[in-house]
């Protein structure tokens, strides 16, 4: 138990239903659909969609999607992936030809198709009770009225004024006087809820075909992108096959690739092999061992993890115990690897994350992103659709595993998880940060089954993370001197992030009590709420 004189969360006990997510809005709105009689699908959408509009630097319909849904809260888990595709006339080679050698972050080019809608539509169709239009009523309501702004909400919004100054439209919806809107104004999206509404009557299809893609489409072009109203008339997402691993006793559950979800257990295959209770939890021992295992698993995610619909992903091999006992052979307890060791396969950003349990004890488990935050930057002019810029996940290297190719998925950060303990799934979880997911949900995890702290405690920690494009490890300003001294002495170049480490949202299912525990990362804005 925590010591109630120190700040923090205590977690959040219910018995009936709950919701966590990174805003108080959202998980009152998640609650609402509860108590109304929606079950857990149809709060994770609602709560997601109105996410857009009260964070919108993190997310919206101009995003991709990914969910893991457990029904009556079995171990029948289903996954779905709603990661949108490239143009069809993407390819490495046309921009090599052009001497375009990067996907910068506001170029039409790293925009891919979104796929959040057709998720969301799919989802609520096959899993939900309430049709997506009612769903989408409460991201209306905001987008229309407005929503206050919120701290955290703010501090992203600041950091990125430069960027939404570039798009006329992206300027005249997100910014005041040539600055992020103060905490506590009432932000507005006219645009955006028009578009809702027409989603809400029509369905999907007002969002791939007709005036709305038309906007996207042509103003995309202006700037040079690719798209084609095909290619939006075309999205379609997929119902997947979870990947999982297991870890002290339980079994942890991912979207497989072209998520990065397979790095998180391979970390956590990594990790297994390490006795917990010899180091302490933030001991220069341990964080080193965590930012070693990362650095190895992410240089394996860059070299392989890719759409494998167009490419061989040998996820067998990835997450076998012999890849990660010779992986864990590589750390060096009293030094930094530099450089890491090349990869040798066998042949042959921003984000928001909603966890829900409703009274059947129907578990989902929610992620929705526009990848860097406020995406591209690019805003439709008509529709009010901020685009995602998921295209950087690709590399522009041909014949590498994840090159850009017409209708290929890139690689993608965000990663809903599940926890399974014998046949019933015991916590829906995620944790937000663009590359940092991966190695927050081991870190996560770790905290929680290796040191037996409780939900809230387990997200408090203070947080690093390996970089996997700077190289150097970012900590948080709450880790002690001591021990960023001891990781120096390692080698380890220390770094400040711009901004707190991610967030996460968890609800654990006691099913012996019949209750429901949750929490919400304090690094946000949001909260966990039960009844």
């Amino acid at each position: 138990m925590r010591d109630f004189e120190f700040p923090g969360r205590s977690t959040v006990h219910a018995a009936e239903g709950m919701a966590a997510t990174s805003h108080p809005i959202s998980t009152q709105v998640a609650m609402q659909v509860l108590q109304s009689g929606g079950n857990a699908m149809d709060a994770a959408i609602a709560a997601c969609a109105v996410q857009g509009i009260v964070e919108p630097g993190s997310t919206g319909i101009g995003g991709d999607c990914f969910a893991l849904y457990a029904p009556g809260g079995a171990d029948r888990i289903v996954a779905y992936n709603g990661s949108g595709r490239a143009s069809a006339a993407a390819s490495a080679d046309w921009y090599a030809e052009r001497g375009i050698t990067s996907l910068e972050p506001h170029s039409p080019h790293a925009v891919t198709i979104p796929g959040a809608v057709e998720a969301w539509a799919r989802l609520a169709g096959d899993h939900g009770s309430r049709p997506l239009g009612e769903l989408l009523q409460p991201a209306i309501h905001y987008a229309r009225h407005g929503a206050p702004v919120a701290p955290r909400a703010r501090l992203d919004w600041q950091h990125h004024v430069e960027l939404l100054g570039r798009d006329p439209t992206a300027k005249r919806t997100f910014l005041v006087d040539d600055n992020a809107p103060p905490v506590g104004a009432l932000h507005r999206q006219p645009l955006l809820a028009d578009t809702l509404e027409a989603i809400a009557s029509q369905g999907a299809s007002a969002f791939y075909s007709g005036a709305i893609a038309e906007d996207m489409v042509g103003h995309l072009n202006s700037l040079g992108g690719l798209h084609t109203l095909d290619d939006f008339a075309d999205t379609r997402g997929e119902y997947v096959t979870p990947i999982r691993s297991g870890y002290r006793g339980y079994e942890v559950v991912q979207c497989p690739p072209n998520g990065q979800g397979i790095i998180a257990l391979l970390i956590l295959n990594i990790l297994a092999g390490y006795r917990s209770a010899d180091v302490g939890s933030l001991s220069v021992e341990r964080l080193h061992r965590e930012i070693e295992a990362g650095r190895l698993a992410y240089s394996v995610r860059n070299a392989l993890v890719a759409d494998p619909a167009q490419a061989h992903v040998p996820v067998d091999w990835l997450l076998s115990t012999d890849h990660a006992d010779q992986l864990r052979a590589q750390i060096d307890p009293d030094r930094r690897l530099d450089p890491l060791p090349a990869i040798h396969a066998p042949v042959n950003e921003d984000t928001v994350y909603v966890s829900v349990v409703d009274r059947d004890r129907n578990a989902v488990s929610f992620i929705n992103s526009i990848f860097s935050p406020f995406g591209s930057g690019i805003v439709s002019p008509r529709s009010g659709v901020l685009l995602h810029n998921r295209g950087r996940g690709f590399s522009l290297q041909p014949g590498h595993p994840n090159a850009i190719a017409p209708g290929k998925r890139p690689l993608n950060t965000i990663i809903p998880g599940m926890l399974v303990r014998g046949s019933r799934v015991v916590m829906p979880f995620g944790v937000m940060g663009g590359h940092y997911q991966a190695s927050g949900h081991a870190w996560f995890l770790s905290n929680l089954l290796d040191y037996g702290m409780d939900l809230q405690e387990a997200m408090d920690l203070p947080r690093m993370f390996a970089d996997p494009v700077s190289g150097a490890v970012q900590v948080e300003g709450t880790l002690p001197t001591s021990v960023c001294d001891g990781l120096q002495a390692l080698g380890h170049r220390l770094v400040r992030p711009p901004r707190p480490i991610g967030g996460s949202q968890a609800i654990w299912m006691d099913w012996d009590a019949g209750t429901l525990i949750g929490a919400s990362d304090h690094r946000k804005d949001g909260c966990a709420l039960g009844d």
